[in-house]
């Protein structure tokens, strides 16, 4: 038997940063601490497309502001994703796979590309906590099993 190398299940090809914004509209008056902590507000969301047979493209947004009375203090929007290659999965397992270990293998970059930027624009690191990417995609799944019965009662 000739050798051959071991297929991984899951392999990630690449992994980058496909889009990212940071803004800081109201610097220097931003950076002047007035002693109440702004209020921080993280979404998440993760999409997943083919990109060849057994190839995909799996990204992951994140965007998170910091809004005090006053002003926004900052506005960061990230796309951070990779192309992950699936091995040994049937057509059902597919989706789940790419919506919950495509994010968890992607998260702790983005969430390191966040805090740099947060902390280089001048403010504390954001160190975004960690997320249930399984619990996430339940979530979504039982929205959309909802929104299709609330449609079929229409």
């Amino acid at each position: 038997m000739a050798d051959q190398a071991p297929q991984f299940p899951i392999t990630v090809n690449a992994q980058y940063t496909k889009d990212f914004s940071f803004e800081n509209p109201n610097a220097p008056q931003s950076l002047v601490n007035k002693g109440t902590p702004p209020n921080v507000e993280v979404n998440i969301n993760v999409e997943a497309r083919p990109v060849s047979e057994d190839s995909y493209e799996v990204a992951l947004k994140v965007s998170a502001s910091a809004k005090s009375e006053e002003a926004t203090a900052f506005v960061v929007e990230l796309t951070y994703a990779c192309i992950m290659t699936l091995n040994g999965f049937s057509d059902d397992q597919i989706q789940p796979v790419l919506m919950i270990e495509g994010p968890r293998l992607l998260f702790p970059f983005a969430r390191q590309i966040i805090a740099d930027a947060t902390r280089e624009g001048g403010f504390p690191p954001l160190l975004i906590n960690p997320i249930d990417f399984a619990a996430m995609y339940q979530q979504n799944m039982m929205q959309q099993q909802g929104q299709g019965e609330a449609a079929g009662n229409a």
